[in-house]
């Protein structure tokens, strides 16, 4: 493999793998390789992640949300404050930046970001109080639709935003939160790409036009998005990026439904799919590629990034199991003739331009002056 070029990955599911486990970070030491796990810290150097979104998630259907929202993120400043040598908190654009230009043994930038709306609770103060602890995008949906937003996989309660959703939005604009479309359904995309005075993000998502789950972007979002100054970060979840997983996760699904298990309760999905006699089919670093060059032909080079969600899928493509495997994908992006600028654009710079952007809008909106629209362009 190539030397690494630095990855800004969009999103990775670590705290939650290790809530799953007891939050023992002594037993779980990610200084040290871990096979259990997706992600750690050497795996993450061998990757040339620079700059990582730390997932804070917490199901919808959990007891007691928000404490379990706030333990989320409390997990991640306990990583950062465990590694200093490793981690280093990144609230604003510029740490970023700093962080990517220090070079690769340079701490990562570890960047917090919130999975699903329903973890304010319908607050706008609560959206307030998340960003006060570093919390710097939020997913608008997960996999249910809440009070104010449509999800992909949920029901179609609102037909996209609601009033108040609109006002999450215009809120998340102005204290400088990016507004990440991953899970939401179309209807959702278009309303936010509407209402947002700053360019947003899918911080996971893959192409509908490659592979037909509801979980990926319609070619007209995309473009949008893009015209808008966005970044779609391109997902490594099988089932997302194989026609071949989706079939077959749509088959184990359909008969977990029908045997009583509640969709929304993936843990019990879980157990019954390794009950399922037939494994999965595996998908493939091409898949992924497909992906990649799917969305650069329709957003443009300028507006597609990584989001692997390594630790939040059981298994991952063959070739790219792991946060270390980045160096693979670029390699096989290279022998297609993408040049080492525009893998450099893929793998972080971009991501990096639009959170910029969403910063100065942010800025003129809390000093009250009309949002000038070329600041939604990266």
């Amino acid at each position: 493999m190539s030397a690494p070029i630095a990855v800004v990955d969009g999103h990775n599911d670590l705290a939650w793998e290790l809530r799953e486990r007891g939050y023992d970070l002594s037993a779980d030491d990610i200084a040290i390789p871990l096979p259990h796990l997706q992600t750690d810290l050497p795996r993450l150097r061998a990757g040339g992640v620079r700059g990582q979104f730390w997932s804070v998630y917490a199901p919808s259907t959990i007891p007691d949300l928000l404490r379990a929202t706030l333990e989320q993120v409390d997990a991640v400043h306990a990583l950062i404050e465990r590694y200093p040598d490793d981690l280093v908190l990144a609230t604003d654009p510029e740490d970023l930046a700093r962080a990517l230009e220090a070079g690769p043994e340079a701490p990562i930038a570890s960047m917090l970001g919130a999975e699903g709306g329903h973890c304010i609770a319908d607050s706008l103060g609560v959206l307030r109080d998340l960003h006060r602890l570093g919390v710097r995008y939020m997913t608008l949906t997960h996999n249910e639709s809440n009070a104010w937003a449509d999800s992909a996989t949920g029901a179609a309660d609102h037909g996209g935003l609601t009033d108040f959703g609109r006002d999450v939005v215009r809120e998340m604009n102005r204290i400088g939160m990016l507004v990440d479309l991953s899970h939401v359904a179309p209807s959702t995309m278009r309303d936010a790409l509407v209402v947002s005075a700053a360019p947003v993000i899918f911080s996971h998502s893959s192409c509908l036009s490659v592979c037909g789950h509801v979980r990926n972007v319609p070619d007209d979002v995309l473009a949008d998005m893009a015209e808008r100054g966005g970044t779609c970060m391109i997902t490594m979840v099988p089932r997302f990026v194989s026609q071949r997983v989706m079939a077959w996760s749509d088959e184990v699904e359909a008969a977990a439904t029908a045997s009583g298990i509640d969709p929304l309760d993936l843990t019990a999905r879980d157990a019954f799919e390794a009950t399922w006699p037939h494994p999965a089919p595996p998908a493939t670093l091409e898949e992924v590629v497909a992906h990649i060059e799917h969305a650069r032909e329709v957003a443009g080079i300028e507006h597609i990034g990584l989001g692997g969600d390594y630790d939040g899928a059981g298994t991952m493509p063959v070739g790219l199991e792991d946060v270390s495997t980045y160096p693979r994908l670029f390699d096989a992006l290279r022998a297609r003739r993408w040049s080492d600028d525009d893998l450099a654009r893929l793998g972080g710079r971009n991501v990096l331009a639009t959170w910029r952007a969403a910063e100065a809008v942010s800025r003129e909106l809390r000093a009250g002056a009309p949002v000038d629209p070329a600041l939604r362009r990266p």
